[in-house]
């Protein structure tokens, strides 16, 4: 089975905007696990719009789960890292100031760079994964930086899903049989969602995990929180 990771920076997003500690961003991780889900992701940025340092030390201790923190391999968050030693950290190629992942790697140009982090992150026992797109190329040349996998960025596939799911779809299938062919582990994330994720998820050969966060947090708005998760699961089943 495809596991399921929730992001919660959303509900971080939420509790900033207030100020406080409502919605209380740790105890709800702990529910989301006990409702199911079988890891928590985290995209900490240097101006903490959502997530902050002290989330990513409080979240370490309670996460019985997988743990996966994403982000920009700057010094700083290479630091943090270290000491919090995650399951998984997923290397993102996103400037400080987006909104939002909006590209995957370019593993040609990045190589030198991604195979001295995921060098250092590997010592140190913390399974690797780069956010990249559907490219063939890319993902070729990822499997040259001993990451362990990759997270297809699946923006374009969610954006044309209404349209032709079969041509929105075709390029991931492409895309996760040449990772199996170079023994990438895949992930994926971005945009996912009830919608389209059962469609992805029976397509894509030898999905290993999807990250969610925007669009599960916003349905839970309307369904609660356990039974969005359960609605999740049965997608990934």
């Amino acid at each position: 089975m495809t596991r399921l990771s929730v992001n919660v920076n959303k509900l971080a997003t939420l509790r900033n905007a207030r100020g406080g500690n409502t919605p209380d961003v740790i105890s709800m991780s702990k529910d989301i696990e006990r409702f199911g889900a079988q890891g928590i992701t985290i995209h900490p940025r240097p101006d903490e719009r959502h997530i902050t340092k002290n989330d990513v030390y409080e979240l370490k201790k309670v996460v019985t789960s997988e743990f996966n923190i994403e982000g920009y391999p700057s010094k700083d968050f290479i630091d943090l890292v270290s000491e919090v030693i995650p399951e998984q950290v997923t290397l993102v190629p996103d400037p400080p100031d987006v909104l939002t992942s909006n590209a995957g790697w370019d593993t040609i140009k990045n190589q030198s760079f991604l195979k001295e982090v995921i060098s250092h992150f590997k010592q140190l026992g913390i399974r690797t994964s780069i956010f990249i797109e559907a490219d063939v190329k890319m993902i070729e040349q990822a499997a040259n930086t001993a990451t362990d996998r990759i997270e297809l960025y699946t923006e374009s596939y969610a954006s044309n899903f209404a349209k032709n799911k079969e041509v929105a779809i075709a390029k991931f299938v492409l895309a996760a049989e040449i990772a199996n062919k170079v023994d990438l582990g895949i992930n994926a994330g971005h945009d996912l969602s009830l919608e389209n994720l059962t469609y992805f998820h029976e397509q894509i050969p030898g999905l290993k995990e999807v990250s969610i966060g925007h669009a599960l947090i916003a349905d839970a708005l309307y369904y609660g929180m356990e039974n969005t998760i359960q609605l999740y699961l049965r997608c990934l089943k």
